[in-house]
């Protein structure tokens, strides 16, 4: 029974050797994701829509790891195939996988254009399902690897003007354990993370508006909003190896955000 105890150590958390892909890398809390996993010891691909690159790209060598980017959309077919044929060429390996990328249109329910409801789901959800999907391909031959996907409050409750936005994230929940329910039998596991109301440039709107932070801080036991800092052990801790007997479940940080709801 103590030969378990015995062997654990603080490698357990390391990512050294390891190759991570992590979407919407180059802003936000995926930059947040993207040092984390340097730092840990991790190499990464980045896909990427836009050209604002740079910064994510000082702050992954910075750690003296490898980082290389690829510019497509992950809704797309094609774009995802690049992805997965592209980590393979240049690391042989895909070990963890990052879902960040993620959208979300406002609008009043009664009149929400169909267009944002498609370009939501796109983005948000489906591509989560077929990038997931092809990964685990190569992650089924490497009989291992580490999905993560980014829930949200969002994933609990709801909220108005936002119908896809909700919808797609109660599905990641319904993704993740269904992936660790299909995938578990190779050695892959599926997590969740569920970030609450956090500072961020994509989130400048609604945090630079006092009446609403002041609000949403109130129901924080926290006491105060989080910042992308505030996931970067989560996400460490669950592509780690220290997690691997972790599958299907979303860690929610957020605070104490959603023990009020």
């Amino acid at each position: 029974m103590t030969s378990g105890i015995e062997k654990f150590n603080m490698d357990y958390f390391s990512l050294k050797g390891k190759v991570a892909i992590i979407t919407g890398a180059n802003q936000g809390l995926g930059m947040g994701y993207a040092t984390a996993f340097a730092k840990a010891g991790a190499d990464l691909l980045i896909p990427h829509l836009t050209d604002d690159i740079a910064e994510v790209k000082e702050l992954v060598e910075k750690e003296g790891r490898k980082v290389v980017f690829i510019q497509g959309d992950v809704t797309k077919e094609e774009h995802r195939k690049d992805i997965v044929d592209t980590c393979m060429k240049e690391f042989g390996r895909i070990d963890i996988l990052v879902n960040n990328a993620g959208i979300g249109r406002f609008h009043d329910f009664l009149d929400y254009p169909d267009s944002f409801y498609q370009s939501v789901m796109e983005v948000n959800l489906n591509a989560v399902y077929y990038l997931s999907h092809a990964v685990a391909q190569v992650m089924k031959e490497q009989r291992s690897g580490k999905i993560i996907n980014i829930g949200s409050a969002l994933s609990y409750t709801a909220d108005k003007k936002c119908p896809p936005y909700v919808v797609a994230k109660h599905g990641i929940i319904g993704l993740t354990r269904t992936f660790a329910n299909e995938l578990g039998e190779f050695n892959i596991q599926t997590n969740a993370i569920s970030p609450g109301f956090l500072v961020t440039e994509v989130n400048a709107a609604i945090s630079n508006d006092q009446v609403f932070y002041d609000k949403i801080n109130s129901r924080i036991p926290a006491g105060r909003w989080g910042d992308p800092e505030d996931l970067m052990g989560t996400v460490v801790f669950l592509a780690s190896k220290a997690s691997d007997y972790i599958n299907g479940w979303s860690i929610s940080v957020d605070g104490g955000f959603t023990t009020t709801l």
